[in-house]
């Protein structure tokens, strides 16, 4: 059975299952799939250069992890997945409002904007 795509940027991938960042993990930039049964909650924070902008891949801050993205620095939104776990996947789309829609539908959890 073949996945229907629902947004694809090259970085990042949602599916009618799931949503998938790519180059996620250091240092092999293997992707993390993640089922949207999974996520317990979703945030959306602007970025500046303290708050992920300057981050091209890892973190700062113990609490979030950030795939590469070498376009990060042009970009002014970060979109952060709670999985109920101590790290929380982070990312930034090329459309973050078409990915939030997307989240919105799939998930059905309440879309925190910060």
């Amino acid at each position: 059975m073949t996945r229907e795509t629902l947004y694809d940027d090259g970085l990042v991938l949602l599916d009618d299952e799931a949503i998938t960042l790519r180059r996620y993990y250091f240092p092999f930039a293997t992707g993390k799939r993640i089922p949207y049964g999974r996520i317990q909650g979703i945030s959306v924070r602007p970025m500046g250069l303290m708050t992920g902008r300057g981050r091209l891949w890892g973190t700062s801050s113990p609490r979030y992890w950030l795939p590469l993205d070498v376009g990060r620095p042009h970009k002014d939104r970060l979109i952060i997945l709670d999985l109920g776990g101590r790290v929380r996947p982070a990312f930034s789309p090329d459309d973050p409002d078409r990915v939030l829609a997307v989240l919105e539908q799939r998930v059905g959890h309440p879309i925190e904007h910060g």
